[in-house]
């Protein structure tokens, strides 16, 4: 670019029209010079987070992901899975939310699935902007206080 458009580009014509030329050389207001996506993955981390925070959830996904999952994060590198039991849809504005929970014993399914709807609705729309058309949540097992728990055997079960 030569140094007398840049120069005539960076003048404003005059004092009253100076705002009017800002809008025209930048082509519009900063937010709306371009377009943000957001990935599933970060969408079903913001859920899985929120669900996880609600009381009477013990545990995210099926008995074969999580054991899946605790074989999983034994393995260095591997990590917690923050999106166990996470699968979300995201289209351009809206998301669609389908969680998979272990609830504690001796809690009200109906009010911890309602949390967890409420939580995860108000994080997601708050961190993304993006409507939450629906989550549906699926319980799949109950935790018993007898049971042992998947995710903390520390023994491996052969030797």
């Amino acid at each position: 670019m030569a140094m007398t458009d840049t120069t005539q580009r960076n003048r404003p014509e005059s004092p009253d029209k100076e705002s009017s030329t800002l809008t025209k050389r930048g082509g519009g207001a900063p937010a709306t010079r371009g377009r943000t996506t957001i990935a599933d993955g970060v969408v079903e981390k913001i859920a899985g987070m929120a669900a996880r925070d609600v009381v009477g959830v013990h545990a995210m996904g099926s008995g074969f992901s999580r054991t899946f999952g605790a074989v999983r994060d034994r393995v260095p590198g591997g990590g917690k899975s923050v999106t166990r039991g996470v699968k979300a849809e995201v289209g351009e504005s809206q998301t669609a939310l389908d969680l998979e929970i272990v609830v504690d014993y001796g809690v009200s399914i109906a009010d911890v699935a309602r949390d967890v709807r409420e939580n995860v609705i108000a994080a997601v729309e708050r961190m993304t902007e993006l409507e939450v058309v629906e989550v549906n949540i699926a319980v799949s097992d109950v935790k018993l206080p007898d049971e042992a728990d998947d995710d903390d055997q520390t023994e491996p079960r052969l030797h």
